[in-house]
């Protein structure tokens, strides 16, 4: 095997307990270099000394990384921090430590709470750091990248998105062939709708566009999508009013995997359905194919957070997408977009002559929608409530200018309860949860800042206008440790 470098990844175990994944000596024989990130770097660490272990302290967020110079050293130690100065912002997420610097390494960099937050062999090639470079909240973190990938395994730099769309369409016509039907959900949000732009590039009125109403939609989404794709990207869309079917088959559930599961298993057999009734309209046809394809505007990060190495313990959440769908369906599965992340899908979106106002659209959880933006059961007075208390956020959002420097804003409900004095009445009602982040690829994300007085007035209106509610609460957790949605 020929590789011109390798990148050992972050993941959710310790490397000194019994199941954790370990690389291979092979690996380290290949003789190219090796950057290890977060776990990564603790493998590195294991294999040569087997010196990490459980820390004192976690350590999540933004943290201050000092980089230490070895001038009269190998000229290879110092080049993974080249044209980066004496210190940077990163973004650690991680529980485990090294004790102590295995032989024949150099520490390049250090935090308060890490004091081998970045490591170096003294004569190979490898490399180890603690943080987080591929995530925008380590700020230079492409700079760091390209010093690894370009300068240090002088690998070719030739990806665009140009490159990418002509790839892809070539790649969706040499699938589906000169006949072959291929039908998609759509939701609005920015990924299927790309999804499905492409794929209308690719094979025109072939492909079929199905908006399934499952009773989790946003404030008169369904008018507002089928328009959209309709009018202004031509786009032919199937509605399917399934919202009664949903909201039944969720009854009394209250686990939030459960409900997702459930979800994507009712869509699938809702697409399957609608599946078999082109393939009568096909039948009468000689120049149409039957329908062969399902496409789903799957990210590369939906694939991280829901695919465990071993089992399900350590999936952070089911994307309906990636967890919901049968093991096995009748149609094959077609994802443009499952290697990109939400930027991307972004650039991609625009390249495509996609509005700017439905690029820049908040991400929406697309399959389970609403429902995991309530904890526990799902009921239709609390549809009611979290739809009506979104809407308001989102119009105070785009009335003030801060939509768009928004990357994700919405409203949860908590089942939670509290008292509240209403026309000098007590009133024992629901908490709305206000969340709004700042991210551009979403694997991580900050709080964002609203003026108090803003505030104030959407909680007003919320209170006021919501019944039902009768407080109002903010999520100020970063991701990590928190995600982004609720559940």
């Amino acid at each position: 095997m020929y590789s011109q470098g390798i990148i050992l990844s972050g993941g959710p175990y310790s490397v000194y307990e019994d199941n954790a994944p370990h690389i291979e000596q092979a690996i380290f024989d290949l003789g190219c270099p090796i950057l290890g990130i977060c776990y990564g770097l603790q493998e590195i660490a294991h294999y040569f000394a087997q010196n990490v272990l459980a820390g004192e302290k976690r350590e999540y967020g933004q943290a201050k990384l000092k980089i230490e110079h070895h001038k009269g050293k190998a000229v290879h130690i110092d080049r993974l921090f080249n044209g980066l100065g004496d210190d940077l912002e990163v973004w650690m997420s991680h529980g485990d430590k090294i004790s102590h610097l295995p032989e024949s390494f150099a520490t390049i960099a250090t935090t308060s709470n890490a004091p081998f937050a970045g490591i170096a062999h003294d004569t190979k090639p490898y490399y180890g750091i603690q943080f987080h470079p591929e995530v925008t909240h380590t700020p230079r973190e492409t700079e760091l990248l390209k010093n690894f990938a370009v300068d240090i395994c002088e690998a070719r730099q030739h990806w665009t998105m140009d490159e990418f769309i002509g790839k892809e369409i070539a790649r969706i016509r040499a699938l589906v062939g000169e006949k072959d039907q291929v039908i998609g959900g759509v939701s609005g949000g920015v990924d299927s709708t790309v999804t499905a732009r492409l794929m209308h590039e690719a094979i025109g009125q072939r492909f079929h566009a199905i908006l399934v109403d499952n009773g989790f939609l946003r404030q008169d989404e369904a008018k507002t999508v089928y328009k959209t794709l309709t009018e202004h990207l031509g786009i032919k869309v199937t509605v399917i009013d399934a919202s009664e079917r949903f909201l039944a088959d969720l009854k009394s559930v209250t686990d939030p995997e459960q409900k997702c599961k459930i979800i994507g298993r009712v869509f699938w057999e809702v697409f399957k359905e609608a599946a078999e009734k082109l393939k009568i309209e096909a039948a009468s046809c000689p120049r149409t194919g039957d329908v062969e394809w399902f496409a789903q505007g799957t990210l590369y990060l939906d694939v991280i957070e829901s695919i465990s190495f071993k089992g399900p313990s350590q999936t952070i959440k089911t994307h309906h997408n990636v967890g919901g769908l049968p093991a096995e369906m009748d149609l094959k599965l077609i994802e443009p977009l499952r290697e990109l992340f939400k930027d991307e899908v972004r650039e991609l979106g625009t390249k495509l002559g996609i509005d700017d106002e439905l690029v820049w659209r908040h991400p929406f959880p697309a399959g389970p929608g609403l429902a995991i933006r309530i904890s526990g059961e799902v009921t239709e007075p609390e549809l009611r409530m979290v739809r009506q208390a979104d809407k308001i956020f989102t119009d105070e959002l785009v009335a003030a200018g801060l939509y768009r420097t928004t990357s994700q804003a919405f409203v949860a409900l908590s089942k939670d309860r509290a008292v509240s004095v209403m026309g000098d009445k007590r009133v024992w009602g629901q908490i709305a949860r206000l969340r709004a982040v700042q991210s551009s690829d979403f694997m991580t994300a900050k709080r964002s800042r609203f003026d108090d007085d803003w505030l104030d007035m959407v909680v007003a209106r919320i209170t006021n206008e919501v019944e039902g509610v009768t407080r109002v609460e903010m999520d100020l957790t970063s991701k990590p440790p928190g995600t982004i949605e609720m559940e």
